[in-house]
């Protein structure tokens, strides 16, 4: 899995980076992508990376501030020039609904593709599941309703042993397939075979944390128990807390805390001001390393590839 930080200001554009939009590529062999929250000009930034809008497959908003929503409707209508037809799945707070339809509305945009709308509450823990993927919610503490999403990978088979099923006198066939899929097979000789007897170490999923904007809180730390990667807000630099949190906000030393006792693998910090320029991410960096060695301070455009324990 790979994942793009397509925007990683703060309430509004500015000449160093654009505004917030988090985009996951799933692993192969489907190759689609979610995407996270989608500040103006979301989809400018998606045409300098390899992702497609025909392969989007679904979008979760963590609140309704106009720097995380307002390039929303472009994309989606954008997405039917595209070619996209297959379903996307909204996810938002109450209000992403009639947000999204008074504007279509207005607009007269009509869509090559069915658009549902989830609004959710915070309440619902577990809002997504598949044979791939579950995708948990809880409410942040921000000055609106903010969401975080953690995204947890399931485990896979790990690979066919092939030279080792025919050495059991196992030949190519449905037999293999029934292993793959975890099942105890009998050989020709009548000798069952576990499949852990002929495949190799399972896949452990991984685990990915995206927080929208929060002061530290107990659901943040929640949701980013052993992430593999934690995507949080640092708005402020260390020793402007105060500040930070009369507007709902982290420093870069309170995005290292959470990463630290949560046990999370990465921190790539993003969100902010725009009183720093660039040149001052590497001086964010080094205050979020003196809580958390593992931190990225995250640039326009960053990719980075979420990587599979051991």
């Amino acid at each position: 899995m790979k994942m793009w930080f397509l925007g990683t200001g703060a309430g509004r554009p500015s000449k160093y980076r654009n505004v917030t939009a988090v985009a996951l590529k799933l692993p192969e062999p489907d190759c689609n992508w979610w995407l996270f929250d989608a500040g103006e000009a979301t989809q400018h930034q998606i045409m300098h990376t390899p992702l497609k809008l025909n392969k989007l497959e679904a979008v979760f908003i963590t609140h309704l501030h106009g720097d995380h929503i307002y390039g929303l409707p472009g994309l989606l209508s954008s997405r039917s020039f595209d070619g996209g037809v297959t379903p996307v799945q909204l996810y938002g707070p109450v209000g992403i609904k009639p947000f999204i339809e008074t504007i279509f509305n207005v607009s007269a945009t009509r869509l090559d593709y069915e658009l549902v709308i989830h609004e959710l509450t915070g309440d619902e823990g577990i809002i997504f599941e598949d044979d791939c993927f579950q995708v948990e919610v809880a409410t942040l503490e921000h000055r609106v309703v903010s969401f975080g999403y953690r995204i947890t990978e399931r485990d896979q088979p790990g690979k066919l042993l092939v030279h080792k099923l025919k050495e059991l006198g196992v030949e190519a066939g449905p037999l293999y397939g029934q292993v793959k899929q975890g099942h105890a097979i009998t050989s020709p000789t009548g000798v069952v075979i576990q499949p852990q007897d002929v495949t190799g170490p399972a896949h452990i999923g991984r685990v990915i944390t995206i927080l929208g904007d929060t002061k530290p809180c107990g659901n943040a730390l929640h949701l980013a128990m052993g992430a593999d990667l934690l995507v949080h807000e640092a708005t402020f630099g260390a020793g402007m807390e105060e500040k930070a949190h009369e507007f709902g906000h982290c420093t870069t030393a309170e995005a290292a805390q959470t990463a630290a006792q949560a046990g999370s693998r990465q921190l790539v910090m993003t969100h902010f001001s725009g009183r720093y320029s660039n040149e001052d991410l590497g001086a964010l960096e080094a205050e979020a390393a003196a809580h958390f060695p593992n931190v990225i301070a995250a640039r326009d455009l960053l990719n980075v590839e979420v990587k599979r324990r051991g």
